[in-house]
């Protein structure tokens, strides 16, 4: 017997059982320290008005952000845009995770699925602000296919503009949402379906009565990180859009940001930071527990 075995012996109860939260202490400090102070301080300072000299005005910030309409044209733009995108979404990984879920190429093979993913997000605003902006790659293309006369001014329309960053977000993060279903996909069971298929249930009949309702609780999951990470999509409108035109594809990250460093008003910018996280929070707490519900339900 070693004596590093006595020593752990010999340690009283008290420290065998503070050793595991001295040893992951460090971790939660420092996550509380990037997640937690500046929430509370974002918190504080919405009750504070002024640019470089703070006045308190209580809940003054809150109230003229509820009526202010170019903060609900921004709430309303991040619901619009959040919708589609997610929905596309999810329905092309859902449909690709069911073609190809069984093939051993995809599970051995994953990390080239989540290649558009790994791209810094800055990296691939600018990649397709050159194809439809700058560079007009794409105008060019379809003129040359006959299918546009001219130019096409992608920011000038609000249609072309949301489709625009419609089209960047499910490029790069349909991949994102195809790994957790594929992975979801894989590690059910395989004896269920091989029990329905001696029953004579077709390959449609088996997915909706017995792989679906299985893969709710993990849609659930993907489903909420995705929404949380659109209801905070910055960095295609910022590098995109900004907002063009007229306002129409101004999120509501985007107008933190621009009522933060670009107008300099940090305690309007912070009312409205709340307020998006009170918003995040809900939103995750009813698709958890309408998924897990009609997960447990079935």
């Amino acid at each position: 017997m070693t004596s590093n075995t006595l020593s752990f012996r010999r340690r009283s109860p008290f420290m065998r059982k503070a050793l595991p939260y001295f040893m992951v202490g460090p971790a939660v400090i420092y996550l509380l320290g990037i997640t937690l102070w500046p929430g509370a301080f974002a918190l504080y300072r919405s009750f504070y008005t002024g640019k470089f000299k703070w006045d308190y005005a209580g809940f003054d910030n809150y109230t003229t952000l509820l009526a202010d309409k170019h903060f609900w044209e921004a709430v309303w733009n991040t619901l619009l845009l959040g919708s589609i995108t997610l929905a596309i979404e999810f329905v092309i990984a859902l449909l690709l995770a069911v073609l190809v879920y069984r093939s051993p190429w995809v599970k051995s093979w994953r990390i080239l699925f989540m290649l558009p993913m790994l791209f810094m997000p800055s990296a691939v605003g600018y990649l397709w602000k050159l194809l439809f902006n700058d560079g007009r790659v794409m105008a060019d293309l379809l003129a040359r296919l006959g299918l546009v006369d001219g130019g096409v001014d992608w920011m000038a329309y609000t249609l072309n503009a949301r489709f625009v960053l419609v089209l960047v977000d499910v490029w790069e993060w349909t991949p994102f949402l195809f790994i957790i279903l594929v992975a979801g996909l894989q590690g059910q069971d395989k004896e269920i379906e091989e029990a329905a298929r001696l029953d004579g249930a077709s390959f449609a009949q088996m997915f909706w009565n017995i792989s679906l309702p299985l893969l709710r609780p993990i849609i659930a999951i993907a489903l909420v990180l995705r929404g949380i990470d659109l209801l905070n999509n910055m960095s295609a409108v910022n590098i995109i859009t900004q907002g063009s035109p007229a306002g129409a594809t101004e999120t509501l990250s985007y107008f933190i940001y621009r009522t933060a460093f670009r107008s300099f008003d940090h305690g309007y910018a912070s009312a409205a930071s709340v307020l998006l996280l009170i918003a995040t929070i809900i939103l995750a707490q009813v698709l958890v527990r309408k998924f897990f519900k009609s997960g447990t339900e079935s």
